[in-house]
């Protein structure tokens, strides 16, 4: 069976991987069929032959689940479409007082709401 995966390059703690279709019993740095194209996780520059991957994929090939998310995110030149986390992480203490702040709205605009219906 042949797999789309992920081949290591690069030093130690600076990875870099080129995306191969090879046979499924070979190890990771075996000697690949193809070269589809290579993938930097550090700076998120990738290039991928989209159109062979597909084809590769077409005739029966296994892509590993980061090259399916690679394939499926790439763009019609075989770059990366990144697209950022929008959501900051915070802390436990930060989330606390954001929902402290939550509810004090939420109590406030109650009893707005309130009022009025007590004048009327």
């Amino acid at each position: 069976m042949i797999k789309i995966r992920l081949k290591r390059l690069g030093y130690k703690k600076n990875p870099s991987y080129r995306i191969i279709a090879i046979d499924s019993r070979c190890k990771r740095e075996g000697a690949p069929i193809e070269e589809l194209g290579f993938y930097n996780p550090k700076t998120k520059e990738m290039k991928l032959n989209v159109k062979r991957a597909k084809v590769r994929l077409s005739q029966g090939a296994q892509a590993t689940e980061t090259v399916m998310y690679l394939i499926n995110n790439a763009n019609e030149d075989g770059t990366l479409n990144y697209k950022k986390s929008e959501k900051t992480k915070l802390s436990k203490k930060a989330l606390a007082k954001l929902e402290e702040e939550k509810a004090a709205q939420a109590a406030a605009a109650a009893q707005e709401a309130e009022a009025p219906a007590a004048e009327a």
